[in-house]
């Protein structure tokens, strides 16, 4: 690590490191291969009490933040990027119930994520705003003492295996236009209808499902904040940990597909010479090229995450760029990966060919790279992002 890292954090990166090399790498080809959710990684995260991460410290929780979900993270993406997208999509949910929580929903959703015996998720994304996440179309009426949604929300990760999901809706009606809400919703909610499961080219154990919400009831106690509380949400919680979480994780592959590259130079000896791969020179020049762009984007998330903790005002400047460089990287890595090892990472099915798949995703999760590229531009001009 290069940035200040408590005891706590340090205990965690060893629990992690653990459960990763035990567990998650094990399953990763049969969860890619099958396309199903990482039961048995999933299932060791919440017994070693990962799941609390982001969970405050007052519910029996880890309380750590930006830089913890950074550090844990990265080492599930090393593994299998599926498992280290369903923990991080988690992680993201509580910390944005944690953000403005009630004393009801610490004891109803809070306690049980501490304790291992809840899983949530985000259900943000739709069809018709894309990339845009923050601009939901999914509505919410007063009903009585509640509310009533309406709507579809697409690619929610963890789909029909969590137990609540946090969802982001526009403000009832009386709101100001611009003005949103985020509630959470328990999967035993009458009127939640689920899609068929996602059939991706990579990231295939995420369980990334449709969801609609047909007249959806839900008390009062559900909402989150404020209403007209979601811009903050947005831009004070979602962002950072939701970047955060899927910049750790495509560091994650990159830092795999790195590690594949020089196991194999190292390894493939030509019986000609009796030389080795690592021994040509124009090969070393190209995994130091990688090595660089890798230690390079770990020092940027790593210290974007810092800022966030810190509530610096530079935090999202560098939160925006981690993402898009995580992106960068995750892609430019895999592929100069498979080319240094040659016809071995053209296998079918080779760990190498998995994390190519996986690491394309990067640059159209939401927000695109693109998108990430130009915000970073203009919060560096002092300009607003929109």
């Amino acid at each position: 690590m290069n940035e200040p890292i408590s005891d706590a954090l340090a205990r965690l990166r060893e629990i992690t490191q653990s459960v990763a090399a035990d567990v998650v790498a094990p399953e990763a080809e049969a969860v890619d291969a099958q396309a199903s959710w990482p039961e048995a990684g999933m299932s060791t995260l919440r017994a070693a009490g990962l799941t609390g991460l982001t969970a405050p410290r007052k519910v029996g929780g880890q309380g750590q933040g930006l830089l913890g979900l950074a550090t844990v993270t990265e080492i599930l993406g090393r593994a299998c990027s599926s498992t280290a997208m369903c923990y991080g999509m988690h992680c993201v949910a509580t910390a944005v119930i944690a953000a403005k929580a009630t004393k009801l929903q610490e004891e109803t959703y809070l306690a049980p994520i501490a304790a291992g015996r809840h899983l949530t998720t985000l259900a943000l994304s739709e069809a018709g705003t894309g990339a845009h996440f923050f601009l939901p179309e999914t509505r919410l009426a007063r009903d009585g003492g509640g509310f009533t949604i309406s709507g579809e929300k697409q690619f929610v990760t963890n789909g029909s295996r969590a137990d609540s999901y946090v969802i982001s809706t526009v403000a009832s009606s009386g709101a100001r236009e611009g003005e949103f809400n985020c509630l959470v919703v328990d999967a035993q909610t009458p009127g939640l209808q689920w899609g068929d499961a996602w059939r991706g080219l990579g990231m295939r154990g995420n369980e990334s499902r449709s969801l609609r919400l047909d007249g959806v009831r839900l008390p009062i106690s559900h909402l989150l904040g404020e209403e007209g509380d979601q811009i903050w949400y947005v831009f004070e919680v979602v962002a950072p940990y939701f970047l955060t979480a899927i910049a750790a994780t495509y560091l994650g592959i990159a830092q795999a597909a790195l590690d594949l590259a020089i196991q194999h130079l190292k390894g493939r000896r030509f019986s000609h010479t009796g030389g080795t791969l690592a021994d040509v020179e124009v090969l070393q020049h190209r995994v130091g090229q990688l090595w660089m762009g890798v230690e390079k984007c770990r020092l940027l998330l790593q210290h974007a995450a810092h800022l966030g903790d810190l509530g610096s005002s530079n935090a999202l400047t560098a939160i925006l760029a981690s993402k898009a460089d995580a992106a960068n990287v995750a892609v430019a890595t895999t592929n100069e990966a498979m080319t240094l090892c040659g016809g071995m990472a053209y296998r079918e099915n080779s760990t190498l060919a998995r994390l190519l798949r996986d690491a394309r995703a990067s640059h159209v999760m939401s927000p695109t790279t693109e998108m990430l590229t130009t915000w970073t531009g203009r919060s560096a001009l002092g300009l607003s992002l929109f």
